[in-house]
């Protein structure tokens, strides 16, 4: 457990645009950060962080909550571990007693593989750095390739012995069960024994975007041609290698600050890039490109360069795993290294200026690059060229922005020598057959089956929202009282005389008097987040304890925190209420007490109306009990008295 008094601190330290800045690319919009939600696929953004609320809400998914939240989300991870991620980056200690084998048992199977791969990436390095073998081949094999103290040490380089059963044997001394040795991929078990993944190989520890390792490659230190040259970890809870971008987490912050990226193949360009002063650059290790990794690319910049081998043979067959670049909407542009140079080489030879412009002035936009390769290849051949002419369209049809595929279309119209308006006509075909695909797909998906449809008579607040209007205008109600509690709760809104003879007066707060009303009435909200917040609240006005809307947004209890920044998130929707009524809503701060009138009446009327039509309800009912008759009735007088009430003036209260 983490006390509270250290939960503070962390919340204190933690700067939600410093943390969400590490994984989304934000720009300054007003008050607020603009950027695009890592939640999900989107290419207008909508992810909105606020530094003065301290939360982050996504208006696409809906996504929202505060700096934890988004760590646990993101990175899914569980409540104690987002606190422990951003202790440790805020250099907060956290006092925890190291875990023991049988504590290790205990923990899932992620918390398990990931204690394990941090054990194994100190293992490599030391087997890198303190033994005889690592120093003699590992180290010389870095060497050779030119690369420095640094960037072995910024890259967690390591080393694994030709001892097959090295680590294997060092794993399960320290501790750890065979299960979990074999399920990280880190061990192979063959008839009863260990054997290591990784042997006599120099490794290269593979990190998420957060820096923590996940997975490892390695490359090979023995001649044999049929012994792979390089090995991967298998896919485990921690590692997707569909989803990793090698060199992400040491990069990220080069691509923002250049607003561009370089993609690259393997683990020694962007060491070597790196070492030359070019880090904005990232590595596909070697797979085809998937749209996971293409989004988190796109997350912190649109512009991509892809580098080809000066002799690489196998630049069209990747031609096509480009248009999924143009897909997601990206600036793509292709750049050929001289002859007989790949990035590592290249970049050994050049500093990172030479580099750079080298770059600038070789890169071709990869529509005008594709259209170039391809004349080349038809050499006048009208079959080919009609071959050539229907990828080329394939192509700009990916991309998402009208304008720019207008702009493309232009350009090789006349490349091609072909008609804008044939151009144009074979990229709509392809596009609307296409979208007919994707809503055919998505319309198939969203077909509810009828034992998955829900009962307006037995589903909650959250679910009536769907299949009941006096529902859904209940809970929408219910969301805007719990907000002029945060935002407002503790601003004097009325006075009432306390003493005839003196003349005194006492302050109301609008928290003081929603819970009045509503307590009064018994009409606490249905929803039960809601009417948690609404009971913390309460008591705490019981108390005199005043709570700020701090306390909800960073509460402990995630339900509570990622409700109330939805709540609060800037640009947030208001109760359609306020289109029927003279108060603005922009300006609602200044008629708050009218305000306030508003919503709870119409909440009250709201709830006695669904009252009211389940006792009518009751009544048609042939089989009714006397007893329940006379409940019925009472309840419905009841119902009435408060009618009357909301229809006269309360009390003695006098706006401000």
């Amino acid at each position: 457990m983490i006390d509270r008094l250290t939960i503070d601190r962390i919340y204190e330290r933690a700067d939600i645009v410093e943390v969400i800045g590490e994984f989304v690319s934000l720009k300054k919009r007003g008050a607020n950060y603009l950027g695009s939600c890592p939640f999900h696929n989107e290419r207008t953004p909508s992810f909105t962080v606020s530094p003065a609320k301290s939360i982050f809400k996504c208006f696409g998914c809906g996504k929202s909550g505060n700096v934890v939240g988004f760590v646990m989300e993101h990175e899914n991870m569980t409540y104690v571990e987002a606190l422990k991620f951003l202790a440790k980056k805020y250099h907060i200690e956290i006092e925890e007693t190291e875990p023991d084998p049988e504590q290790i048992i205990q923990k899932n199977k992620r918390e398990a593989q990931q204690v394990l791969i941090s054990f194994a990436n100190d293992w490599f390095k030391e087997q890198l750095h303190k033994t005889q073998e690592g120093q003699n081949i590992g180290f010389s094999y870095f060497r050779e390739r030119g690369f420095t103290d640094v960037i072995i040490e910024r890259f967690q380089l390591g080393y694994s012995p030709s001892d097959r059963r090295a680590f294997s044997q060092a794993a399960l001394k320290k501790g750890f069960k065979a299960d979990v040795l074999t399920e990280s991929g880190m061990s192979i078990e063959r008839n009863g024994t260990l054997y290591d993944r990784f042997y006599d190989r120099v490794i290269f520890p593979i990190q998420g975007i957060t820096g923590q390792t996940i997975g490892f490659g390695g490359r090979t230190m023995q001649k044999e041609s049929n012994i792979a040259k390089y090995l991967n970890s298998p896919e485990t809870v921690l590692y997707q290698k569909s989803k990793v971008l090698y060199g992400i987490y040491q990069s990220r912050r080069a691509i923002t600050q250049n607003d561009s990226c370089f993609l690259v193949e393997g683990y020694t360009d962007v060491l070597s890039m790196h070492q030359c002063g070019v880090e904005n650059v990232v590595a596909s290790s070697g797979t085809s490109l998937t749209t996971e990794q293409i989004r988190l690319i796109r997350r912190f910049t649109q512009n991509l360069t892809v580098l080809y081998d000066g002799d690489s043979a196998g630049i069209k067959a990747s031609l096509r795993g480009i248009d999924m670049i143009l897909t997601e909407g990206l600036n793509v542009k292709v750049c050929l290294l001289p002859d007989g140079e790949d990035p590592d080489s290249f970049a050994r030879k050049n500093s990172a200026s030479a580099f750079v412009d080298y770059i600038n002035k070789n890169e071709t936009d990869f529509i005008r690059f594709k259209v170039k390769l391809m004349l080349d290849d038809a050499k006048g051949d009208p079959i080919k060229k009609a071959s050539m002419v229907n990828d080329i369209v394939q192509s700009i049809s990916c991309i998402p922005n009208m304008i720019t595929r207008s702009v493309y279309i232009q350009e090789c119209s006349r490349m091609l020598d072909i008609s804008e308006d044939v151009l144009h006509s074979a990229t709509n075909k392809i596009i609307k057959k296409r979208d007919q695909k994707e809503f055919l797909k998505a319309q198939s998906e969203s077909q509810i089956k009828p034992d998955e449809a829900v009962s307006a008579e037995t589903s909650d607040v959250g679910k009536m929202g769907k299949t009941s209007s006096v529902y859904n205008e209940i809970a929408v109600t219910e969301i805007e009282l719990i907000r002029f509690m945060l935002e407002y709760g503790e601003r004097d809104v009325f006075t009432v005389e306390s003493d005839i003879e003196s003349k005194s007066q006492t302050y109301i707060t609008v928290a003081e008097f929603i819970v009045e009303e509503l307590e009064r009435d018994d009409m606490v909200p249905l929803d039960s987040t809601l009417a948690k917040i609404f009971s913390i609240y309460s008591d705490s006005l019981k108390k005199n304890v005043p709570l700020s809307r701090y306390y909800f947004t960073h509460n402990p209890e995630i339900e509570i925190s990622i409700k109330a920044s939805e709540i609060l998130a800037p640009g947030h929707t208001l109760s359609k209420i306020w289109e029927r009524d003279t108060i603005n809503p922009v300006a609602e701060e200044l008629q708050l007490a009218k305000a306030i009138h508003k919503i709870t009446n119409e909440y009250k009327w709201r709830r006695l109306k669904r009252l009211q039509k389940e006792l009518s309800k009751k009544l048609k009912d042939p089989n009714i009990q006397e007893e329940e008759l006379a409940i019925v009735f009472d309840k419905l007088n009841r119902i009435n008295q408060i009618k009357k009430q909301l229809s006269s003036e309360y009390g003695s209260r006098s706006i401000f």
